[in-house]
């Protein structure tokens, strides 16, 4: 188990027991547009098979945000799932997170760390990510349903829509 205080108190800890699993899933599935409608079973088990990493904030402990890694712990992670509760955001938090589960990652031996923003390239940036060198060698195979990005549920069909994981 892996953690780190701040000079301000808060926490940043590797430890699946401390994760509050329900504060998590409403986050995902009701603020996170990549994950709206995510059912709480599908966090749950996301979080179990990934490296979770827990911020908490001084004095009460309680939750503020988290991110997972899902990652073999040696040669490449993915960098998912990254949230802030909004009554924490302007703290820095997002910033700390990212570079911390950067640096963590580094001392397992990770060497390639992959993510997808819509919206937050500037947090990742100030820690290092950059833009895919070559984006026309990835590909994906992506199953899940079409989602409506508004409601999260899905569509009855046409085209699917890529929407985050």
């Amino acid at each position: 188990m892996f953690s780190l205080t701040r000079a301000d108190g808060h926490l940043i800890c590797t430890d699946p027991a401390r994760l509050d699993l329900d504060r998590i899933h409403h986050w995902l599935s009701t603020d996170a547009y990549w994950a709206l409608g995510r059912d709480r079973e599908t966090v749950v088990r996301s979080f179990a098979g990934s490296l979770p990493f827990g911020v908490y904030r001084p004095g009460d402990g309680r939750q503020v945000a988290v991110a997972r890694a899902v990652t073999d712990g040696l040669t490449f992670a993915w960098l998912c799932d990254v949230y802030v509760d909004s009554a924490s955001r302007g703290l820095g938090l997002g910033g700390w997170l990212a570079g911390t589960v950067r640096d963590h990652l580094a001392e397992l031996g990770v060497r390639r760390i992959l993510l997808a923003t819509n919206d937050a390239h500037e947090v990742y940036a100030r820690v290092g990510f950059t833009p895919l060198d070559a984006p026309q060698r990835w590909m994906q195979l992506d199953r899940r349903p079409p989602v409506t990005p508004i409601t999260g549920k899905e569509q009855g069909g046409g085209s699917p829509l890529t929407v985050e994981a």
